[in-house]
């Protein structure tokens, strides 16, 4: 019999590459103050952020394009939509959606997810919340769940204003200074002090559009002693022109609290996915971010955690999949403020069909972070010949009295492996499934259940042919 050549499949995508064409509203495409403005005027914003919006587009025109990492000659943002408002105004009654955005959510499991064990669910279509509700128990808590922009002028709205956009400021980078200026949508959640949720609150994000960009902001405060898990989840369907995610994700960890943020990003190959996620962690506070990086055609994304208060801490667990035509930059940022503060990161790749995967570190240990720790772990698995990663880790270390460690390790499938499992009995189909299932596993591990189990689909193996 002729041996077939053993073959892993990119992620399959079908349940994710379907659309509806929905009457909506939108601005034109392309970036100018008009544009911006009226934005702005149909939100009826408050005049501050009307002109935060109008200085941060200055900032974007002003700033350098990215030359350091994937190639982003395929966006052109004279192309893109910014804005687009889907028919329909937020809901709180599941029932009351219209019926195709309806589909879009219940075919991506929304609703059950929330019906079984979340106490809060945010979903996105385009640029606006179309569905927003939480549990009358978590409300009873005074934890706050709900679109940004109601907060932003309602009880919190001065909070919301001190803030806004001051973790990642317009400054930061290019795409940052667009956030600021097109922003749409997204999330605000307020943990008050000594609050612990026994439950997820989740917000999932969906562009439908063509040719659109989703610019959707995040804001979580996690008050002295509290704890929140956070669940974010993305999607799009398949189009043949560009479409860009430039969200943004601000985070601020009190005293002794802790915030566990998980994501699973599984944007269309069409996709060029510029987020930027920052957490600021106080006293003895802790960040856990669990990161799975699995669509896009390019990708960067570097979650950062500035460690401000003595012993706080963070952890970051990821895997990225970059099959053919993807090349995602991903892997994450800790800055090291204060005494005895501490950071794990463990990362996992995989890349296949040409895809290219790059994990890319910054550790800093500034003057004042005497006693503190950081160990940095990445492994990459290249599963053909067409395939690539690379490891660029940097430290910038300003005080002698610290422990900073990093170790990476990229290779393939090794034959040793596959030949010991087959000689325990194991078919080598079934040996190399076994070695990438137990690559990915101990980020599986950390995924809230229905992702560990949407990931483990995502990367599943096909095997053809027989050992003849």
């Amino acid at each position: 019999m002729t041996r077939k050549r053993t073959e892993v499949a990119d992620i399959d995508r079908s349940m994710y590459d379907f659309r509806f064409d929905n009457a909506c509203e939108r601005v034109d495409a392309g970036l100018t103050p008009a544009i911006v403005e009226e934005i702005s005027r149909r939100k009826n914003e408050p005049a501050w952020m009307r002109a935060f919006r109008l200085e941060s587009l200055e900032a974007y025109h002003a700033a350098a394009t990215p030359d350091w990492g994937p190639a982003l000659d395929g966006l052109d943002m004279e192309n893109i939509v910014t804005y687009v408002k889907p028919d329909t105004e937020q809901k709180s009654d599941w029932e009351s959606v219209p019926d195709d955005i309806k589909t879009t959510f219940d075919r991506l499991g929304i609703p059950e997810a929330e019906r079984s064990y979340l106490a809060g669910v945010g979903a996105q279509y385009d640029s606006e919340l179309v569905y927003h509700s939480m549990q009358e128990s978590a409300a009873n808590m005074g934890i706050v769940y709900s679109g940004i922009e109601e907060a932003l002028t309602g009880e919190y709205a001065d909070l919301i204003r001190s803030r806004f956009m001051t973790l990642v400021p317009p400054s930061d980078h290019k795409f940052a200074a667009l956030h600021g200026a097109v922003w749409s949508g997204g999330s605000f959640v307020y943990v008050p002090a000594g609050a612990k949720l026994d439950f997820p609150l989740q917000s999932y994000f969906r562009l439908n559009a063509k040719g659109a960009g989703q610019f959707e902001h995040t804001l979580i405060i996690v008050e002295d002693d509290a704890d929140l898990h956070f669940i974010e989840g993305c999607s799009a369907p398949r189009y043949n022109v560009a479409n860009l995610h430039a969200g943004c994700v601000e985070l601020f960890v009190g005293k002794r609290a802790r915030l566990r943020y998980s994501t699973i990003e599984n944007w269309s190959k069409n996709m060029y996915n510029l987020n930027t996620k920052r957490a600021v962690v106080d006293e003895e506070g802790s960040v856990e971010w669990v990161s799975g990086s699995f669509g896009s055609h390019v990708g960067y994304l570097y979650p950062m955690s500035v460690l401000a208060g003595a012993k706080s801490s963070c952890t970051f667990t990821g895997i990225t999949f970059a099959g053919t035509a993807q090349n995602l930059d991903t892997g994450c940022k800790v800055v090291l403020a204060a005494p005895e503060t501490s950071a794990a990161i463990q990362t996992k790749s995989i890349s296949k069909g040409g895809g290219i995967s790059t994990f890319r570190s910054s550790v800093v240990a500034t003057e004042a972070a005497h006693g503190a720790s950081a160990s940095v772990s990445c492994q990459s698995l290249m599963l053909d010949d067409a395939s690539r990663a690379d490891t660029i880790p940097a430290m910038d270390i300003r005080c002698k009295h610290v422990d900073i460690g990093h170790e990476a390790t990229i290779g393939r499938i090794g034959d040793d492996a596959v030949f010991y499992l087959m000689s325990r009995g194991l078919s080598e189909e079934a040996a190399r499934t076994m070695v990438v299932n137990g690559f990915a596993d101990p980020v599986g591990k950390e995924l809230p259940l229905e992702y560990a189990v949407e990931m483990n689909n995502l990367i599943k193996l096909e095997m053809e042919g027989a050992i003849g």
